[in-house]
Order: structure tokens, then C-alpha cells, then sequence
């Protein structure tokens, strides 16, 4: 394994970042990449035209740390995530790539070192994951949760949630270009872009806690809720064939979709309604 940190060198890993004003959650993420045990890693911070400091701040780190690659964008993309992601994927030297978005942050210092070696010794492993513990816009610890472990496991709901939490994955990189990179979506882009990928090999979640994901009121899954919806019913629909389950898979999806498309006051009707029988039936 590579522990050279000369940056002409050819890095094992290209941690890919995207950004736009969020500067102080920002130094917080790279800070979590400069605390990796594993030194073989280059991050690519693409800058969606922030003006909020981050381009003085990329600058200043960069000098210091030539691992550190910023790339920054003339005039904002937002929404567009997948066109800052394939950026970043288009001009990543590793063999391996690692996601991270900027509200988010590594919790485990042998993160990168844990999921190159592990894809190493399985070279039939397409994408592997971790744990995630959600915080709020304090970092105090709202719940933490872990997706299936084993391939079989993984493939076995790969069509009702997404198998991975993308701030904690390392995938191939020649076999996510191969596949046609992130898709063309709002909200689901790394969930196509792993089952395009799980075709060529196997997939993997470490039981270990890997990141510390940032949810609030304003994450882009609440905001997008029923676009969400639909993309999740067409990545169902073109993966029908690939993953099993694609009926009750498509009967959960239509339901949330529904749902989304109801008033919010008919939403928290529900919501409480909800709560209500769980507490009648399961107690608490």
C-alpha cells in the first residue's frame, strides 16, 4: 500500500468535494481528510462559485497542502450536483474515489485505510460503505444507523433505500466512468449510479461508523422531497431486471409519492396519526 505523500505521485484515492458558501462547515470536512491515517489521497474541492471566503481558504490550504486540489466554477450550478460530480470524476487519478459533502465530516481516522485495503483484497467489489451517525447544525447526535452489511443483504433492499450513505463510500473509479459516471438527477444520483454499478461486482457496508452527516429542516432531501419521489420511482423502473423485490419495491415508492404530493397539513395530520398507533400498539 502506497504511504508516499509527494504529490507528483499518482494518489491511491481521490476524495471528491463539492462546495458552494459554506466555508466554515467546510474547514470542518477537510479537516476530517488532513486526520486520515492513510497520507495516498488527493481532494478534489470543486467550488461552485462561493463568496463566502472559501476560494481565500482553498487557497491558503492548498499552499500548505499541495494533496489539497481546488477547482472552481465561474458562475454557480446548483442544482446540477451531478455535473460538479462527474467533474470531479473525470479528473480523479486514484484508482479508488471517496465522497464527501461539506456539511458532513469523517468520524473514523482509518476510514480510507479501512475501505482501500478492503478493495484490495476483493477486487470483485464494486462499492463499499459504512455507518452513519446524523447530527444537527450543532453536532449533537440525533440517531445513527448502519445499511445492510453483506452483498446478498445490500442487494436484497437495494431497490427500497439506497444501499449507501454517500459521504461514507469508496468506489472504483474506472468502473464508474465505465458506467456512464452520476446520472442526471436532483436527489438520487449516487443510488443509480451504485446499482449501474453493482451489474460489474459485489457491494460492501463496514458495521463501522464512518461519518457524522449533518440533517436539518433545510437538507436538500426535505426541500426536494417529491422530486426525490420520482427519480426513486424511475431508478426502480430501469433497475427492475438487475435486483429483485421490483413490485413491493415500486408499491413503497408510489406510496411515498403520494404522500409528498399531499398538503403539509395533510402530511403532519398523518405524521401524528401515525405516532399515535405506534405508541398504542408498541407502547412508549
Amino acid at each position: 500500500m502506497a504511504t508516499s505523500t509527494n504529490p507528483k505521485e499518482t494518489p491511491r484515492v481521490n476524495v471528491i468535494l463539492p462546495t458552494f458558501n459554506r466555508a466554515v462547515l467546510l474547514r470542518r470536512a477537510v479537516d476530517s481528510v488532513l486526520a486520515q491515517l492513510f497520507p495516498s489521497w488527493e481532494l478534489i474541492v470543486l467550488d461552485d462559485a462561493s463568496t463566502d471566503g472559501t476560494r481565500t481558504y482553498l487557497d491558503e490550504l492548498a499552499k500548505r497542502d499541495p494533496r489539497v486540489r481546488p477547482v472552481r466554477h465561474a458562475k454557480n450550478y446548483y442544482p446540477d450536483i451531478s455535473r460538479s460530480l462527474n467533474e470531479g470524476l473525470a479528473i480523479a487519478r486514484g484508482q479508488y474515489v471517496a465522497r464527501l459533502d461539506d456539511d458532513d465530516y469523517w468520524c473514523d481516522g482509518r476510514k480510507l485505510e479501512k475501505q482501500a485495503a478492503f478493495l484490495d483484497a476483493h477486487p470483485d467489489c464494486m462499492v463499499v460503505g459504512g455507518g452513519t451517525i446524523v447530527i444537527d447544525e450543532n453536532d449533537r447526535e440525533r440517531f445513527r444507523y448502519r445499511k445492510p452489511e453483506s452483498d446478498a443483504a445490500i442487494r436484497a433492499r437495494a431497490l427500497f433505500a439506497n444501499p449507501f450513505t454517500h459521504s461514507t463510500v469508496m468506489f472504483r473509479r474506472d468502473v464508474a466512468r465505465e458506467v456512464g459516471g452520476y446520472g442526471d438527477f436532483k436527489n438520487s444520483e449516487d443510488w443509480d449510479l451504485w446499482l449501474r454499478m453493482g451489474v460489474r461486482g459485489s457491494f460492501y457496508n463496514f458495521p463501522d461508523y464512518f461519518v457524522r452527516y449533518t440533517m436539518t429542516d433545510f437538507n436538500k432531501t426535505f426541500l426536494f422531497k417529491r422530486t426525490q419521489s420520482r427519480e426513486i420511482l424511475h431508478i426502480i423502473a430501469v433497475h427492475r431486471r438487475e435486483y429483485p423485490h421490483y413490485f413491493f419495491a415500486w408499491i413503497v415508492a408510489a406510496a411515498q409519492y403520494v404522500y409528498s404530493c399531499l398538503p403539509l397539513g395533510i402530511q403532519r395530520l398523518l405524521q401524528k396519526t401515525l405516532s399515535r398507533l405506534k405508541r398504542s400498539l408498541f407502547g412508549g
